[in-house]
This record gives structure tokens, sequence and C-alpha cells, in this order.
């Protein structure tokens, strides 16, 4: 789906299924002298690169105070999900930017090894060249709508390096790399047994750690719980049998680890809000 109007370019990307890092929609703008959007939040981690002119971003910190940020062309800024922000542009140089959301269960650590975070929002790069070559990766996600998702989701990833080496802020040791093997061993461990009857404690037995202290390091990692980022992984998984296989309810379920069908169904409607049923049918299934 795209937006046209003289000054915007708005797509929101198909429907599909991409766990580590999946884009939800992109645009460019260039904003009328005080545009402003908000206040608002997203649901999703939302990038803006600001290309000419300048503008303002205010946004809540972890403690829930506004700051007030000044944006010029080169920079860009984060918006968190469920963070309040407000960004508007200037009065008299007004900003063109462009823009990407995007989330995934790597989204979070992504960014901070960017060394962005909710209280540090802002991008500054210290290399023009991949800077340059992170602006070209979001104005072609941009330009190119009609590109498969498999294309798109490519350039996504290409963007996202180069925001990486590009950051000021970045972290020079990428991360704890003791830290990193044991969240990659549970990565390879939820992957292989995703559909048997696995807990925490066998998730955190397979990288040789207590579930104490796993749990530990894998929310700090992840942002979220284990027991959580395994149902999401479950679900993830369970959609995609929804969508390209015909399968029933019951069979699927049992494929992602779930033998009972009423707690399946139960799982799956915490998680997207509707039953497994109801999924299939608005997104492809074609049945009820």
């Amino acid at each position: 789906m795209r937006y046209l109007m003289s000054e915007v370019i708005f797509s929101v990307f198909p429907s599909e299924n991409f766990i580590d890092l999946g884009l939800y929609q992109f645009g460019w703008e260039q904003c009328d002298p005080s545009h402003s959007f908000g206040p608002a939040a997203r649901n999703h981690y939302l990038f803006h690169l600001c290309l000419s002119g300048t503008g303002t971003l205010i946004a809540d910190n972890t403690q829930g105070e506004s700051i007030t940020y000044q944006i010029k062309s080169g920079q860009g800024f984060m918006m968190f999900p469920h963070q309040i922000c407000t960004y508007i542009a200037d009065h008299e140089i007004p900003w063109e930017y462009a823009w990407v959301e995007f989330d995934g269960l790597r989204a979070k650590e992504t960014i901070e090894l960017a060394g962005i975070n909710q209280n540090q929002p802002i991008y500054k790069a210290h290399n023009k060249d991949i800077a340059d070559t992170m602006k070209s990766e979001m104005l072609y996600i941009v330009n190119h709508k009609d590109a498969s998702p498999f294309h798109l989701i490519g350039h996504l990833y290409l963007f996202i390096d180069s925001f990486l080496r590009s950051s000021t802020s970045a972290q020079t040791g990428m991360g704890n790399s003791l830290r990193d093997f044991y969240i990659k061993e549970a990565f390879s461990f939820i992957e292989q047994n995703f559909q048997n009857d696995i807990s925490v404690e066998d998730i955190a037995a397979s990288c040789g750690l207590n579930r104490s202290y796993f749990g530990k390091i894998f929310h700090e990692n992840m942002g979220k719980p284990p027991q959580e980022f395994l149902i999401s992984y479950r679900m993830t998984k369970a959609t995609e049998l929804l969508k390209l296989t015909g399968l029933s309810i019951a069979d699927i379920g049992n494929a992602v680890g779930y033998p009972n069908q009423l707690h399946f169904s139960r799982a799956f409607k915490n998680v997207y809000g509707i039953s497994p049923r109801q999924w299939r049918y608005e997104n492809g299934g074609g049945r009820l």
C-alpha cells in the first residue's frame, strides 16, 4: 500500500513474518514550516533521518521526563515502542526526512549496539561515507515499495549494518562475548526444540546456567523474559503454518508445542488478539 501526495511518500510493508528483524512501514517527507506530529506513541521502533533542514524532537526519557532535542541535517532520531514523542519542523528551514519503522527479536539488541536508547535517542555519524550508505539504503527502501518482501528485508539489514557502523555512540566491544554465546546457544536450542514440551529451565540447562541467572541475562539482552520470547517464537511459527499450509488448527498447535488445542488458541489470542482460525481467514487462508 502506498500513499502519494505532493511532498510525501508513505508505504506499508506487506504482512509477512520475519522474526529477527521485520519492516512495518517507511517513507519520505518534505515538511511544511512548523509541521508537527504528536504527541503520540508507536508500537515499534521508528527511525527518522534528517536529509535537509532542521527540526525539534520532544521525547520522554525512561523517567517520563520530556526532553527537547534540536535535530539538523545528517542527524537522526529513534522513537521507541510506547514512548511519547512529538516532532516539529523548523519554521524557517523545515526538515526533509526519511523514515523506517521496524521491530523483531533482534531489534532492541541492535539499537543498543548503536549506542542509541530512550535516554539518548539521537543518531550522529562519525563516518560520512558509511552514513551516506545508510541514507542510500533508506531511500532505496522508500523508492522500491514494489520489490519483494525478501528484497526489502535484505536492504533493511544493509541499513542496520551501516546504522551500526556509522553511529558515533556505537559500542566498540559489540557486547559481552560470553553473554552473546549464551544467547546464541539459547536461540539454537529454541529453534531445534520449540515444537517439544520445553521450559525455561530446559533452555537454561542447554546453556549450562541456572534459571535465575539465565533469565536475567536473557531479559537484559533481548528486552523480554525467555518465556515470553518462547511464546512469541512459537506463535510466529504458527502464523507461518496458518498462512502457508492447510493443516488443521489442532495440528498446527501440536507442531509448535501445544498438544492441547484450547491452550494453543488461548495463547495465540493473547499474542494476536484474535483466534488462529480468524487470523488464517484474514491473512490469506481464505476459510473459517
